[in-house]
């Protein structure tokens, strides 16, 4: 007998490396075809990171973009529960070659909210330049990074995202990585210095992945890993979240995890005929769109009986199991952590993200937490650069304390109300400004400490708010005579305008400022009151991507004309070199520095 069954294993041992050897052909990546049957997810034999298909696209990401080849990838993943699934995504790398130590360093950049539809992807959006997210890619890659993007599950073919299912999200993220490097004309390497960076859903994702990197992809050299705008606490994000101006992005989340948990959210039960109507509809929209869409809408217009949030989660308690699945900071993160929030988050509640950042630091993790002034959407993009710049010094080995042992008291909210209008606030945000005089044809700059105050009600389209600018002198040549000339701006009245958000995250703000400009001296010798007979008009136009609202893109260029000067002796010489048409002018807003908690 022991004769029989060592035999059956020693035959068993070659048929099962024929096997393997069979699968490992079929699971070999293959260039997929270049319309939509791409995107079927046939399952395939191997293990998650396996790149399954993939096939040359370009990618459009505005303007300074460097110039980069690019591919959809599709690849195996897991899902929240353990089972293998497809994935889709877009591996970006520059053309310049990579002048660093070591190989080029890969980024595995986890998209926040796209929308439901297969359209949202960004492997869609990404060719099509339309991607909300693209001024964060463009600065990766012109930092030299290989970016990668996942699309995440369920864009797939007849396929609804899971949307918010963390772990699903977490797998995906790390296993592009390893898809990427099977790309054989990207030139990545496996052992290439890796980093995560992700916001809002994004910023779970990457805070997943972190969490399940040492058991799920212990082999990868992860060396950091920013998340910002993180919904760490499920239950609680949901709460701030129904009837609130960002009540789309829970009505999602519940599609997204009956997708994952459809034993737990029995959604068809749950909901009544608007309900059913409202869920065919959400699956077809991106996310602005879902986001006016759905604003300051209550759970309970939707549910059987118009039960409430809360009464959901009291008589179908495997709901809350399925949302509490979703929470972070069970874990130990491995590698240097750096988290980020705004201050006046509406959206993603600024409480739960600060005791996330206790947990980890509770685990003996390395975190760094920096605290940013804005909403939430602003923020996103206010904190690029400082985590971009934070991934850079882990790249470059340099050691980080974090800041765990903050002897800061706990930050306190200062998000607008919930269940009102979606409002951008910017609160003396620095103003870096200039005005181009035509005759003297000199530039005249304002002082460092200009401010720009305003709301942007994106949902009544209305902007309002005020200039701040400090008296200041400035050096100018009348008649070929070098002078310090002293000035004032003093605004009249608020600045006013309109402000809109369309479905594709364009921000166009139209609005104006007036102001009086007075020459208060000449080489320190006081005129008196030489003052523009009319306010100065300022046109303040401008359109482009929302990023611009947190990443110093939000700049006001024009050309006005100065009134004549009157009300000193010296109005007439005045006049004659600084009024007429022509005046042009540049403003930028730009948000304030972060604190670190």
């Amino acid at each position: 007998m022991i004769k029989t069954i060592t035999r059956k294993h020693a035959l068993a041992l070659p048929l099962a490396a024929i096997t393997l050897a069979v699968s490992s052909a079929y699971a070999a990546p293959v260039v997929g075809p270049n319309d939509m049957s791409f995107y079927d997810a046939t399952p395939v034999a191997g293990t998650h990171g396996d790149l399954i298909a993939y096939r040359s696209t370009t990618v459009s990401l505005g303007d300074g973009a460097p110039t980069t080849k690019a591919w959809t990838v599709k690849y195996q993943s897991t899902n929240s529960k353990g089972a293998s699934n497809v994935v889709t995504g877009t591996v970006i790398v520059p053309t310049d070659p990579w002048t660093g130590a070591g190989p080029r360093p890969i980024m595995s950049y986890a998209v926040g909210t796209h929308g439901l539809a297969q359209p949202c992807a960004p492997s869609f959006q990404l060719t099509k330049g339309t991607d909300y997210e693209a001024a964060n890619i463009r600065a990766a890659l012109k930092a030299g990074y290989a970016v990668l993007v996942s699309d995440y599950q369920g864009y797939t073919n007849n396929s609804t995202p899971t949307y918010l299912a963390g772990a699903s999200q977490g797998h995906a993220v790390l296993d592009i990585v390893r898809a990427a490097t099977q790309l054989n004309d990207a030139g990545l390497t496996a052992t290439a210095k890796t980093v995560i960076w992700g916001y809002s859903q994004g910023g779970q994702s990457a805070s997943w992945a972190a969490q399940l990197k040492s058991t799920y992809a212990p082999s990868m050299n992860l060396v950091g890993v920013a998340a910002g705008g993180v919904p760490a606490d499920f239950v609680t994000t949901a709460d701030v979240l129904d009837g609130s101006a960002g009540a789309s992005f829970l009505f999602a989340g519940i599609i997204g995890l009956s997708q994952e948990y459809p034993e737990l959210i029995p959604l068809n039960s749950l909901t009544n005929p608007l309900g059913q109507t409202t869920i065919a509809r959400g699956k077809t929209e991106c996310v602005f769109e879902a986001l006016f869409d759905l604003m300051n809408h209550n759970l309970a217009e939707y549910t059987l009986n118009n039960q409430s949030l809360h009464q959901i989660e009291a008589n179908v308690p495997s709901t809350v199991t399925a949302m509490k699945a979703q929470d972070l900071g069970g874990d130990k993160v491995s590698v240097p952590f750096y988290q980020y929030h705004g201050k006046a988050d509406e959206f993603i509640p600024l409480e739960q993200a600060y005791l996330l950042k206790r947990k980890y630091c509770a685990k003996f993790s390395d975190v760094t937490f920096d605290l940013f002034p804005s909403e939430h959407i602003a923020t996103q993009f206010q904190g690029a650069k400082y985590a971009l710049g934070w991934l850079g010094d882990r790249l470059a080995g340099t050691a980080t304390k974090g800041s765990c042992n903050s002897t800061l008291p706990d930050p306190v909210s200062t998000a607008n109300p919930g269940g009102g209008n979606f409002i951008v606030s910017l609160k003396a945000w620095p103003l870096t400004a200039s005005v181009g005089l035509k005759t003297l044809a000199q530039t005249v700059y304002l002082p460092a400490a200009s401010s720009f105050t305003a709301d942007t009600d994106i949902t009544a389209k209305t902007l309002k708010g005020s200039l701040s600018v400090p008296d200041f002198k400035q050096s100018l040549k009348i008649l070929g005579i070098g002078s310090q000339v002293g000035m004032r701006i003093t605004p009249v009245g608020d600045t006013t305008g309109t402000a809109t958000l369309d479905n594709n995250g364009i921000l166009k703000v139209h609005g104006t400022a007036y102001a009086d400009i007075t020459i208060t001296s000449l080489s320190g010798i006081p005129f008196g009151d030489c003052k523009t007979q009319t306010p100065v008009k300022f046109p303040l136009d401008f359109e482009g991507p929302v990023s611009s609202l947190g990443n110093g893109g939000l700049t006001f260029t024009g050309t006005t004309s100065f009134p004549l000067i009157k009300g000193c002796i010296i109005s007439g010489i005045l006049s004659a070199f600084m009024s007429g048409s022509g005046q042009t002018y540049t403003f930028t807003v730009a948000p304030p520095a972060p604190v670190r908690y």
